[in-house]
């Protein structure tokens, strides 16, 4: 039988193992330097999306973004105006990489909502202490409370909403749903589930895993998300 200490105590340890992770997305015309940037990111932690057209990034998910790097002088559509257009989308904090080095330049961007500014050519040094710093700030922000998509979940209240309204999930079923959410994007086998989610000592079987699972994705489509999807023959994952 499960027990809320057994509960907490594995997702504790998952909550430890995530933080300091973000989801990055690097928007650059030039494709070395979103390589160097995607493999230094990663060597971090981070999981790290490239994009070298930047009119593609308009039709990107963005939320599910937790910082953006973003060129500004780019063919087609500069930095400054891919800002403009996607900051009301974006809940995240964007940083110019520029080689402009222009006061003004400077007070143009951050007025179009950008936190903060790299100038090209940048050391990596600097680059992983900027985005190491912006980082922690947003996990102090967000700590309690994960944003993902048109899903909200309340780490302190131990409750899931969808567009606003709470998903009546049982607190198992909530289990589920945060470790699955905190580790977005990743596959998590049933052993995986049962060991974090509810700890060593539990003794639920895969068959019970899946139960909680299916349950949980009911309720999550009756409010209109579908977040959790089967890896036929691995587990399961939130899509990131």
């Amino acid at each position: 039988m499960e027990t809320i200490g057994c509960l907490g105590r594995g997702l504790q340890d998952a909550r430890e193992e995530a933080k300091g992770m973000a989801r990055i997305l690097v928007v650059d015309d030039d494709a070395a330097i979103t390589d160097l940037l995607s493999r230094v990111l990663a060597r971090d932690g981070h999981a790290v999306d490239a994009a070298n057209d930047p009119v593609s990034v308009l039709g990107l998910a963005l939320s599910r973004y937790d910082l953006i790097l973003c060129d500004v002088m780019m063919p087609g559509m500069d930095g400054f105006e891919l800002v403009g257009r996607i900051r009301h989308l974006v809940d995240a904090p964007i940083l110019f990489l520029t080689a402009k080095v222009a006061e003004e330049d400077a007070v143009f961007g951050l007025g179009l909502g950008a936190d903060d500014y790299i100038r090209k050519p940048f050391g990596i040094v600097e680059l992983r202490a900027k985005v190491g710093a912006h980082v922690r700030r947003e996990e102090r922000v967000r700590t309690h409370m994960l944003a993902l998509g048109d899903v909200r979940v309340d780490l302190d209240a131990r409750e899931l909403s969808a567009h606003g309204s709470p998903v009546p999930l049982t607190p198992t079923e909530y289990a589920v749903c945060e470790l699955l959410a905190m580790h977005r994007g990743q596959v998590l086998s049933r052993e995986q589930i049962r060991e974090r989610a509810f700890g060593w000592a539990s003794d639920a079987g895969d068959d019970a895993i899946s139960m909680h699972v299916s349950n949980a994705r009911a309720k999550l489509r009756r409010a209109n998300v579908d977040p959790i999807e089967t890896v036929r023959g691995m587990g399961y994952k939130w899509q990131a």
